[in-house]
């Protein structure tokens, strides 16, 4: 066997234990059985993981159960000890401590106080705080992608398999861009409708093989808000740009989507230091 043929291989046996991780994350989730689910010894396979994901499976699996866990705090009304018990905690002390390792201050305060507080309306109806909103001509950009269908808070999953994809074939470069595209709106779409894709920026010299596929972004105008915090928090971020941003600007949406761009890896930074360009098309 090859080296790329190798490779190859790789990428199929972990896309499968990632898809396991995604789908099983309320369930105690064994070492040895993602092992074997990648038909590897535990041995050798953790090293392979680490060294296409950047991270240990262990690793992966805390900073999704807490991602999920940060959502449910700010889009559902689940008590803070379901929630816990939910990504894994069935001990509140040990969840406490460990949500607040990450985002810097326990779950019922982060419910009550967290960033995406600032985008919540005053006892007027209107939110308050000014966000710096730029004004962005582009380019049209090529990108490849995987689909993802369903809550955009799951799309992790669809650039887990991407980058599993890209590293393994050998195509990444250090000067791709993170590009999340979202079609449709959450507010009228139902979650297992969505569709989104979890892209990087590449020209047509690269092969988009399954489970690869191109997308185009249109260049032209866009409204540009660069938001810092947790992802669970871009929803709230949404509303103010529609609510609060584009009426008072005067300008008129263009019929094209909606994207993101991650100016850093929440492998790397903590979830309060993501930085998150949200981009809207303007006629």
């Amino acid at each position: 066997m090859n080296g790329e043929t190798a490779w190859a291989l790789y990428e199929t046996r972990l896309r499968r234990v990632s898809a396991y991780i995604h789908e099983h994350l309320d369930e105690e989730l064994d070492m040895e059985r993602l092992a074997e689910i990648a038909c590897m010894s535990s041995y050798h396979w953790h090293r392979i993981y680490r060294a296409i994901y950047g991270e240990t499976a262990a690793t992966t699996v805390k900073r999704l159960r807490l991602h999920r866990a940060a959502g449910d705090l700010v889009n559902t009304r689940l008590s803070v000890s379901d929630v816990a018990k939910r990504s894994g905690y069935p001990n509140l002390q040990s969840f406490n401590r460990i949500f607040k390792s990450i985002y810097d201050m326990p779950p019922a305060r982060y419910r009550n106080e967290g960033s995406h507080t600032i985008f919540e309306s005053s006892t007027q109806g209107r939110i308050t705080v000014m966000f710096d909103v730029t004004l962005r001509t582009i380019s049209p950009m090529s990108l490849i992608g995987v689909a993802h269908r369903g809550s955009y808070m799951q799309i992790g999953k669809a650039f887990e398999t991407l980058f599993g994809a890209i590293y393994a074939r050998g195509l990444a470069k250090p000067d791709m861009r993170m590009i999340g595209v979202y079609m449709d709106d959450p507010d009228v779409v139902d979650v297992d409708k969505l569709r989104s894709y979890a892209c990087v920026n590449a020209g047509n010299e690269i092969a988009a093989d399954a489970p690869l596929e191109r997308r185009t972004i249109d260049g032209g105008e866009y409204a540009v808000l660069r938001h810092k915090g947790p992802y669970s928090d871009m929803y709230k971020a949404y509303q103010w740009l529609y609510a609060e941003w584009l009426p008072a600007s005067g300008r008129q949406l263009r019929d094209a989507v909606m994207f993101e761009e991650y100016l850093n890896n929440p492998r790397d930074v903590p979830p309060t230091e993501l930085l998150t360009e949200i981009h809207m098309p303007l006629q």
